[in-house]
């Protein structure tokens, strides 16, 4: 079992949908967007590569649809499972976060 402390339950998100979690961090901490697909969590920073605004429409609510996360400030649509850019005025996609699951816990990797 990992001596890192749990970011969520699997549970907690919802199939094909996102959260919102706060990492610490030595510089004030930041936050990721794990969303799930099926069995699969996957991580990024809660950050879009046009602005840097936050993808979320209200803190830890996300726009999730047919596989992609919307991004709530310009439309910018990226690939849930890869974090690809599929559409939108970013030239990027999203910043992976490693995450791994242990039981039924979501850790970083």
């Amino acid at each position: 079992m990992s001596e890192s402390r749990a970011l969520c339950r699997v549970e907690d998100i919802p199939d094909n949908g996102a959260i919102a979690v706060r990492v610490d961090s030595s510089t004030g901490g930041f936050d990721i967007i794990l969303m799930r697909q099926g069995e699969a969590v996957f991580g990024y920073h809660n950050e879009c590569p046009h602005q840097g605004r936050q993808l979320d429409y209200v803190p830890g609510k996300f726009l999730v649809k047919e596989g992609c996360i919307m991004c709530a400030a310009h439309g910018a649509l990226f690939k849930v499972h890869s974090g690809e850019r599929v559409a939108g005025p970013c030239s990027t996609g999203l910043v992976r976060v490693p995450v791994r699951i242990e039981g039924a816990e979501v850790f970083s990797a």
